[in-house]
């Protein structure tokens, strides 16, 4: 049984001010959301102010990014100890725009990730194939790739501590959603990549779906028995938009039994 999992990603928008004013709407609109892990990802620059603003709620703070190093000269980087400071529980690992804009690898993201467990955060690692890999009929065989080279050489209990978010690149941004089907054929492959590795302890690891979700969509894909949730991007800072997905990953989670209704 597995709990339901929003979380936003605001990538490079909002100044302090607006972040502030952002959460603070978000922290109204889910105060009473009980059975959905909520999670939001402002930029480096409003993390300490909306941390601030989140004390005593149900919504949890994570990064977009993080080095795979503690400190050290580094110019530009965030350190897992940094992103401890500012009240941080989760980060962005891997995500497609740090993949085709700033040239991340399998290698660092495998890197960042034991870094982010080692200190206690929780990782949110993307996978996902581009339009054109997905056209050549290569969807499966990046998103095997991908698997095998970010999470190389983690154990069991390693795997109980991430998320893994599977984003198909030409969906995010795009206004272009997977159909339910095209999302859980994916989640499906990767829970038995999965299961390969853990056995019966693969129903504790939840997997999310990123790419253009929206209130309008987040029911019929939270539906499909792989997606446990969503990384969603353009619809999460606005505030009424990100509200309405929680709780709509919330009925349909009840609905379908994964998660009790307490």
């Amino acid at each position: 049984m597995r709990k339901a999992f929003i979380a936003g990603n605001w990538k490079m928008y909002k100044s302090i001010p607006e972040a502030v004013s952002l959460v603070q709407v978000i922290r109204a609109g889910v105060h009473t959301v009980q059975d959905v892990d909520i999670v939001v990802c402002p930029p480096f620059t409003a993390l300490a102010a909306v941390n601030e603003a989140l004390k005593d709620s149900n919504i949890d703070l994570g990064a977009q990014d993080m080095y795979s190093e503690t400190e050290g000269a580094f110019t530009g980087e965030i350190s897992p100890l940094m992103l401890k400071d500012v009240g941080c529980r989760y980060v962005i690992l891997g995500h497609s725009e740090r993949r085709q804009y700033f040239g991340e690898t399998d290698g660092l993201v495998n890197k960042k990730l034991k870094t982010a467990i080692k200190f206690n955060l929780i990782p949110i690692v993307c996978i996902g194939e581009t339009l054109a890999e997905r056209d050549a009929g290569k969807a499966k065989e990046v998103v095997a790739n991908q698997f095998e080279g970010s999470f190389q050489g983690l154990t069991a209990e390693e795997f109980e501590r991430l998320i893994i978010a599977y984003e198909p690149v030409w969906a995010i941004g795009t206004g272009r959603t997977a159909t339910p089907q095209q999302a859980q054929e994916m989640h499906g492959l990767i829970r038995s990549f999965l299961k390969d590795r853990l056995g019966d302890t693969v129903e504790r690891v939840r997997i999310l779906y990123g790419g253009s979700v929206k209130p309008e969509n987040i029911s019929e894909l939270m539906a499909e028995p792989d997606v446990d949730g969503a990384l969603v991007g353009g619809a999460s800072i606005k505030g009424e938009s990100f509200i309405q997905i929680v709780r709509g990953s919330l009925l349909e989670a009840k609905g379908s039994g994964k998660v009790s209704s307490s």
